[in-house]
């Protein structure tokens, strides 16, 4: 074969491929269009499918925080009322204790008066035998 005969034949199969290649390059994009679409699509789909399970999450941990908020405040309630009880109790006993030692002290102070009284009258038995 001859180079004109090569190029020939080579002039021939490029016609045929340029004659080809606008049809295939159109069906390749129309390919990629549709990939495309389908890819957005399939993008928004998760997106939407993200969306509501944050929202899910999203309402889960607020109705957790306020079962958590409303625990607390219980809590909080029962700890007011036991420090109120314990408060009343020390006060009882406060004043239990200060009556015990009025007690006390009366009964020290009366001793001292007898002793007093029982001094005097020694003195004044003295004073008189004298």
């Amino acid at each position: 074969m001859t180079v004109e005969e090569r190029l020939y034949k080579l002039e021939g199969i490029v016609e045929g491929v340029m004659a080809v290649l606008p049809d295939r390059v159109s069906a390749l994009e129309a390919r990629m269009d549709l990939l495309r679409q389908e890819v957005k699509a399939e993008i928004s789909g998760l997106r939407r499918e993200m969306e509501e399970k944050f929202n899910g999450l999203r309402q889960e941990v607020k109705s957790e925080i306020s079962g958590l908020r409303q625990e607390m405040d219980g809590l909080r309630q029962e700890v007011k009322a036991e420090i109120s009880g314990l408060r009343q109790e020390m006060k009882a006993e406060i004043s239990g204790l200060r009556q015990e030692m009025k007690a006390e002290i009366g009964t020290a102070f009366n001793k001292a008066m007898l002793y007093f009284t029982a001094i005097a009258v020694v003195l004044g038995v003295l004073t008189l035998l004298r």
